[in-house]
């Protein structure tokens, strides 16, 4: 994981993921150009038959499990949702058994999503963190594989949405890009790097969830609790240390928004394009807003990660003033 995987390699994980989907856009709003005073630009991940960008991860990871000398019969892994819902749509297509771990309170409509795509949903714990030990323990008990939620094949999957957004807008000045467990922040990062190019790449995570941020500043690794409301795809408390260490390289700065502030982003995403974004899909939005001042003039893109968020959330948020 030192060393970036070179283009040729993302271009092979591009051809596995349009094996099942094409490739999402990325679309020009005025509304947002003129919130931002800048040209900005949304990729649309919410656009994927899951909803969400770990897809393509978790199709180009199974790919590789498939072509094992001795391919798993069972996987188990924990998530929020988006991921799980990755592995249970890529375990299904290679006939292997999934066991998703989400902790207690999870997104009724992701789990259902996921229940819906074959796996089987196993609540435990009160965050994040605990689902994760559990996901390891059942893999013991169970002679289940693991898969984690931070893997170099999962980078190269999801760097394919970084791949289409930077060769259609080769001189974008900076795109901001949320932060869960890193995958979407490296693959981006992996992407520019592979093209060449100088675009700004800015992290965002939520001022509830604080890990990366924390650990971005102190160059060290820094857990914190989450408490995040609506930003329950960055809610992550103990980065993954492969991920810091290429977000320690590449990364121009990492932002804090707060659930108020995507809220606003959430809202200002319907108003002005009329897709749906969870609270993690529109924290790019968020910390552009935050930073309009230093964007006036600017060629800005943000990634509208996901839309999976349950209906009553999102109407509360669009009800709110």
């Amino acid at each position: 994981m030192n060393e970036l995987p070179r283009l040729e390699r993302l271009e092979a994980a591009a051809r596995i993921v349009y094996d099942l989907m094409p490739a999402t856009p990325q679309y020009r709003w005025p509304l947002l150009c003129q919130a931002l005073q800048a040209e900005v630009w949304v990729k649309h991940e919410n656009h994927t038959p899951t909803g969400a960008f770990k897809l393509r991860g978790g199709l180009v990871y199974f790919g590789d499990l498939a072509r094992g000398a001795q391919p798993p019969a069972g996987v188990v892994s924990a998530t929020r949702g988006n991921h799980g819902q990755s592995i249970a749509l890529a375990a299904a297509r290679h006939g292997m058994r999934a066991v998703v771990v989400v902790p207690h309170g999870n997104s009724v409509e992701k789990n259902a999503a996921m229940r819906a795509w074959g796996a089987t949903l196993v609540e435990h714990g009160e965050d994040f963190q605990a689902a994760r030990e559990h996901a390891a323990a059942l893999a013991q008990a169970q002679g289940l594989t693991v898969v984690p939620s931070f893997h170099p094949l999962l980078v190269q999957g999801v760097a394919t949405y970084a791949l289409e957004l930077l060769r259609a807008l080769a001189a974008l000045d900076v795109v901001y890009v949320p932060i869960g467990m890193g995958s979407g922040i490296c693959g981006l990062i992996a992407a520019r790097e592979a093209l060449g190019l100088r675009t700004q790449i800015v992290g965002v995570v939520s001022a509830h969830a604080p890990a990366y941020a924390l650990s971005f500043r102190q160059r060290a690794l820094v857990t914190h609790p989450t408490t995040t409301r609506l930003g329950d795809g960055m809610a992550c408390s103990t980065p993954d240390p492969q991920a810091l260490e290429w977000i320690w390289r590449h990364a121009e700065r990492v932002v804090e928004v707060g659930d108020d502030e995507l809220a606003a982003a959430m809202r200002l995403l319907f108003r002005a394009t009329h897709n749906v974004a969870e609270g993690a899909g529109a924290a790019a939005l968020a910390a552009a807003l935050q930073e309009r001042g230093r964007l006036q003039g600017r060629r800005v893109a943000v990634v509208l990660s996901g839309g999976n968020v349950d209906s009553d959330v999102f109407a509360g948020v669009l009800a709110a003033p």
